[in-house]
């Protein structure tokens, strides 16, 4: 039996058993509208793209890594100085946490704006959304595991803004503290959050996100539609394999090279191991992505009026906005069927002015 026999044979198992032919019919056959907005659908394939390589180097990082108090810090101070290419192990990782959240944040104002959460489109949106969400959780949890000066009493400030939510504050900052202050068993419980219970929603959400997708295939804004329709021809469109396969995989390549330039030339820092008795350093601040809820509760006003404090007004305006940014599908169409393009317009360019400026705020102020 010569080679190219045993591979065709090898080819027919496989194909009986996972469908492969079904699989090639499928990327034969998909395509993905080509037209001047076509560049922004790269961005959910480069999102994927870097949290892959999140989990690929917190597996290796998960190799030398311990979650105790007495222990974290010099875990990854080792990793960084005797592990080879564990700094640079550690820089990608980080490094890519961050690349993640911002390509996210594209993905979705291009979603908005794009019109892409239309109708039948719902669920994509809000899977994509809690996606988002997971995506904030992984870089609030993972901020605390290398027990350093900053990380811990960003947290600390992060879990008392939780407590103070009024009814069910003080049972939410001790579920995510594991006691009543920031301490080891927080330390414990971050880790657990950060590389099972995250995820393990994440590839769940992700599974449905992908599905969907497949499903209602990718949307094309209604000026290009109605274009189209006046003509009475259809979109033009690119197959998806290899076409727009290889377009993606050269923004992948784009992205790796990126982030080794970040990581190599910009390498993550340590800086110093927490103290919990020590005073918190002036000028402390949360991650970029966390900077605009952070400055704008700087600015209320610790007592608003009948003895309400600004910090809880704030953090009931933020799930207020969250809820009303999550259900965007829904109010995005009126009782007539028509959608509110100016409204949604409007509303996503102030969501991004307001995030873009608070954020530079948060960070020279």
């Amino acid at each position: 039996m010569n080679l190219l026999t045993a591979i065709k044979r090898i080819r027919s198992w496989l194909d009986e058993r996972l469908g492969l032919e079904d699989i090639k019919s499928f990327l034969v056959h998909k395509t993905v509208p080509r037209h001047s907005a076509t560049l922004w659908y790269y961005f959910g394939g480069i999102t994927l793209f870097l949290f892959v390589i999140q989990v690929l180097t917190g597996i290796l990082l998960l190799l030398y890594y311990r979650p105790t108090v007495s222990e974290a810090y010099e875990s990854v101070q080792f990793i960084m100085t005797r592990v080879q290419f564990g700094w640079l192990v550690r820089s990608i990782h980080s490094w890519s946490a961050n690349l993640m959240i911002f390509t996210a944040f594209v993905h979705m104002f291009s979603v908005v704006f794009l019109r892409s959460f239309r109708r039948p489109r719902e669920v994509v949106w809000l899977s994509g959304i809690a996606m988002l969400g997971l995506a904030l959780g992984f870089g609030f949890s993972g901020y605390l595991l290398p027990w350093n000066t900053i990380s811990y009493f960003a947290t600390k400030v992060g879990t008392d803004m939780a407590a103070s939510m009024p009814g069910i504050g003080y049972y939410v900052a001790r579920f995510l503290r594991g006691g009543d202050d920031v301490g080891g068993a927080t330390l414990t419980r971050f880790f657990g959050f950060h590389v099972a219970v995250l995820p393990g929603f994440m590839t769940v959400l992700l599974l449905v996100h992908l599905v969907l997708v497949q499903k209602f295939g990718i949307s094309s804004p209604p000026k290009i539609e109605q274009k189209y329709q006046r003509r009475g021809e259809p979109i033009p469109a690119m197959k998806f394999f290899p076409n727009f396969f290889l377009r993606e995989l050269m923004a992948w390549y784009a992205t790796l090279g990126v982030l080794g330039s970040l990581a190599a030339i910009f390498p993550w820092e340590l800086g110093t191991k927490a103290d919990p008795f020590a005073p918190a350093p002036a000028g402390i601040r949360p991650e970029w992505y966390f900077l605009a809820p952070f400055y704008t509760l700087k600015l209320l006003p610790s007592h608003v009026w009948w003895g309400i404090e600004g910090e809880l007004i704030g953090l009931a305006g933020f799930a207020l906005l969250a809820f009303f940014w999550a259900a965007l599908p829904f109010w995005a169409i009126n009782r007539q069927g028509v959608e509110r393009s100016r409204l949604v317009t409007g509303v996503g360019v102030a969501l991004l002015a307001y995030l873009a400026s608070f954020s530079a705020l948060g960070y020279w102020r």
